[in-house]
């Protein structure tokens, strides 16, 4: 096992996650990001089931990281309540976790 997250935040559009994104990495929150869609979404909101185009932002980081990360998501998102949830990195070749670690203030 590693001290190493894949973190998943939904987020409403390319320019949102791409903000999130930059922050991230320039805080050394995170040492990558990576970005897909737009995916389609479907969830209860209030009581409704809403439908939407959403963008997947995706980061590496060292587990010690994720509440500056969850901070920084809330103040940037959007969202009452951002999607942001976190995976262990079960395993990562050596030199890849070196470099999540180099690249972030570990």
């Amino acid at each position: 096992m590693t001290d190493l997250l894949l973190i998943r935040i939904t987020c409403p559009s390319r320019r949102v996650a791409e903000e999130i994104a930059d922050a991230a990495v320039e805080q050394r929150l995170a040492a990558c990001a990576n970005l897909e869609g737009p995916v389609t979404s479907t969830y209860r909101w209030k009581g409704v089931v809403e439908h939407a185009f959403e963008f997947v932002l995706w980061m590496k980081a060292p587990e010690s990281r994720w509440s500056q990360i969850e901070a920084l998501v809330n103040e940037l998102h959007p969202y009452e309540v951002p999607a942001i949830v976190a995976l262990p990195c079960a395993q990562a070749s050596a030199p890849y976790a070196a470099w999540v670690n180099a690249n972030t203030d570990s």
